[in-house]
Order: structure tokens, then sequence, then C-alpha cells
């Protein structure tokens, strides 16, 4: 791939970064842990142990307990979007912990009943809205072009993490609801680590604190010189100063629609929007509180418990590898290459679940679907999913990057919840391995579409970003 920008800032700027993003991988932990537990809820509601603790519970209750966490965040992000500007990142990280508090402290502190179980995953889902957009416009701002796309990468693999501490709490405990309460030392931990936090320099920069934002940059890179970061910086300035420009035209045009209808936002919103759509059924959103379900219907000699302990597990495996590639081969690439996996990986799972289920092949076959699933998770988990998150925070410019940002994942947590609402119904009415057959056929037609719209994005500045779309910043 060819090469872009490179300040030459060396190893020491890269430790320096990673640790600033401490904060947002502890967030991402909790995030992991927020969409995951309602999936753990359900597994332990529909057994038969001792942890279901609400006897009788409907199917249709237990639909709307998978599904609330993904219809709260759009609230979240919608409020975030509204005092992230005058808040900045760090107030904005701090209330998030808060909340993540509030939802383990609604199951400790009343009595377990449907009720209950709806408020923890709307809390939870609430959290997730909070720190999705906190985490990609907060890693997009800090990080050196030739360091985004990896460090923004391992946001999802501490995603997965939060995925794969809770699933094995739960495979260890058999309790839900003390796995739930272990899982407090996140947000706590994450109290310590946001006092050592910055702001970011470009945010420092569009409320007028220019000498702070130099000096946050110039700790950011290394505890380098001034002189050493001006070009970078000048580059920041550059930036922020066109979005400030704008704001005379911007307040000539107050309606919201004149506002969305501003080619600064139209152009990749659109791009953004249609991504979702097509990330979210190639990593598995539809069945993803459902797990248990899929393994069991697999009909392999896998526990379905640690099975679904195993699913992060693959994805942070596919996190690492993106981590380590997307700089040498591009987001483009790794998005085709792994819609094309997904996508026959689906479609051969639903054709040997059709057409090899009988007692000769059964067991070969329950296996083969077993690994192509688990193949598929680490193939979204290396390219399709993480790529998408990054793209969302350098596509936009600055002035629209909250808006847009808070769009596209207000437009992933709806997908997400009708999705995951109705997914039952559609499995009814297709059959579970035509289900399969279908989310494959939707990932060909997403990869032709990227294969002529998908631009590339990584190594290259905001500024470079935002000129190769030809945006004028809203």
């Amino acid at each position: 791939m060819k090469q872009g920008v490179d300040f030459g800032y060396g190893i020491k700027s890269t430790l320096v970064q990673c640790l600033v993003l401490t904060t947002t991988y502890f967030l991402n932990v909790q995030q992991g842990i927020d969409v995951m537990m309602p999936t753990i809820i359900i597994g332990a509601l529909e057994s038969n142990s001792g942890d279901n603790t609400v006897p009788g519970i409907t199917t249709e209750q237990i639909s709307w307990i998978g599904s609330l966490v993904y219809l709260s965040p759009p609230i979240g992000s919608l409020f975030l979007s509204l005092v992230q500007v005058r808040l900045g990142h760090r107030a904005c990280m701090a209330l998030t912990n808060l909340i993540q508090l509030s939802a383990v402290l609604v199951v400790v502190l009343f009595p377990i009943t449907v009720s209950t179980l709806y408020a923890c995953s709307m809390l939870m889902g609430l959290s997730t809205g909070f720190a999705t957009g906190l985490s990609i416009s907060y890693s997009g701002e800090v990080c050196e072009p030739k360091l985004r796309g990896s460090l923004t990468s391992a946001l999802n693999v501490f995603y997965f993490v939060g995925f794969f501490f809770v699933s094995t709490t739960y495979a260890i405990t058999k309790s839900w609801k003390q796995s739930l309460i272990i899982t407090v030392a996140v947000p706590l931990a994450n109290m310590v680590t946001l006092s050592l936090t910055p702001d970011s320099p470009m945010w420092l920069l569009s409320r007028g604190k220019t000498d702070k934002a130099r000096k946050v940059l110039m700790k950011l890179r290394g505890y380098v010189s001034e002189e050493k970061c001006a070009t970078e910086f000048q580059e920041m300035v550059q930036y922020v100063s066109l979005s400030a420009k704008s704001e005379e035209a911007k307040q000539k045009n107050t309606s919201i629609l004149g506002s969305f209808s501003h080619p600064g936002l139209r152009s990749p919103l659109k791009l953004m929007l249609i991504y979702i759509f097509f990330s979210n059924v190639m990593s598995g959103v539809p069945y993803a509180p459902y797990l248990m379900h899929v393994f069991k219907s697999f009909k392999t000699q896998a526990e379905p418990a640690w099975a679904m302990s195993a699913y992060p597990g693959f994805s942070i495996i596919g996190n690492v590898f993106t981590i380590l590639l997307v700089h040498r081969l591009g987001k483009r690439c790794l998005v085709l290459s792994t819609i094309t996996f997904c996508s026959i990986s689906y479609l051969l799972i639903g054709f040997i679940g059709q057409f090899y289920a009988d007692a000769e092949y059964a067991e070969y076959a329950s296996w083969a679907k077993l690994a192509l699933f688990f193949g598929s998770t680490v193939s979204s988990s290396l390219g399709v999913m993480p790529i998408g998150w990054i793209l969302m925070s350098e596509v936009f410019p600055m002035k629209s990057k909250n808006l847009g940002c808070s769009i596209c994942s207000a437009v992933y947590f709806f997908l997400s919840f009708f999705m995951t609402k109705f997914y039952m119904d559609l499995e009814g009415f297709i059959g579970f391995y035509n289900t399969f057959v279908l989310f494959g056929g939707v990932g060909l037609i997403g990869l032709v579409y990227f294969y002529f719209r998908l631009p590339e994005t990584e190594n290259k500045t905001l500024k470079e970003i935002a000129e190769q779309f030809k945006l004028e910043p809203v």
C-alpha cells in the first residue's frame, strides 16, 4: 500500500498514545460486557438451572430483554452530540462510567423482575451509546495518522475482551447476577485512568485554547519539543479553522433539513449508513443475543456456554490481526476480503445444514458448521466490523464529526434493535439455515457496492481525507 503521512515521532510517541487511550479501552471493555450481558441473561432464563430467577417469563419478554440494549443507545448518542462539544471528552467519559454503575445497582438494589431486567438492559444500552461515540471521536482526534487505523482497531479488541470476560465469568460462576456484579471492577478502574486523560487537542482548539492544545499535542507525541510537532499542529489548526469559517454559512441555513443536506455531511453519511447495514449482517448482529440457541442448533458436542465463551476469543484474534495488517494492506483491502469470506461461510453453513443433516454425515457436518461460523467470526472481526468504526472517526469534517458519528451510532443501534428483535420471527418464517443463506446473499451485494464505492483512507491526515471526499466542513 502507498505510504502516506509520517511525522517521525518514534516509539515513545506510540507508547504515550497507547497509554492515553487506556480510558477508551476500558469504555470498550464495558461496552462489550453491556452488549453480551443480555445474551447471558437470556441463556440463563431459558435454561432449567436455578439461575432462572423469573419463572414463567415469555418468549416475547425475552426478545425485549435481548433487543432493548440496542434500542436505548441512540438516546445516549443523541444526548452526547448535544453536550460533547461544550463539555469535552473527559466529562462525558465520567458520565458514562456513572451510567454503567447504575445498570448494576438496579439489579443489586431491586427485586429481579421483568421490569428490572428491562431497566438494566436499557441502562447498559444508554452507556453503550455514550461509549461508542466517545471512543471513536477521541481516538480519531488524538492519534497521529500512521497509527490511527491500528490504535482505533484496538478498540474492538477490548470490546471483545469485555465479551470474553463476562461470558467466561458466567461459564465459571453459572450465575448471571454474580457475573454482572463482578463487572463493576471495569468502570471503577476507568475512573482512576480518567484522571490522567487529557482532552483532545482538536477539541481544545475548537474552544479557543490554542496554547493548551499545543502542550497536549506535545505530550501525546512523546513529550517532544514544540518545533517537532509544529507541522502536525499547523495541520490541526487549518482543519479546525476551515470548520470555523463554515459557521457563518451554517447559520444562514439554520433548518435541520438544510444541515443534513450539506455535502460535508451528506456524502460520508450516505457511505457510512450503507456500510453499517452490511457490517451488521456480516458480523452476526441479528443472532448475537441468541448465540446459545445457534450453537444448540448446530448440534455439536461442544457445550453451548463454553462455545459462547469461545466466540469473543475468536473475535479478539481477528481484531489483533486488524491491528497488525491495517497499516500494511489498507482498510479497503481488509473490508473487501473479509466480506467475501463471511458471505461464502454463511452460504456454506446454510448449504451444509440443508443437505447434510442426515445421520451419516451429521457429526462431521455439525463440526464443519461450527468451524465455518467461527471462521466468519474471525473474518468479520478482522475487517468489516472494526474498519467501520475507524472510518466513522475519519470521514466527517470537524464541525459535523459529532453529529455524523451520533447519527451513525444511532442508526447502528436502531438496525441492531430491529435485527435482534425480529431475528427469531425471520428464522421461524424461512428456517434456521435459510437465514445464513440470506445473510450470505446480502453480503455478496455489499461486496459489489464497496468494490466501486469504498475509498482508501489509511495513513492520511483528516485534512487529506476531507479533500479526498471533496468536502467542505459543515
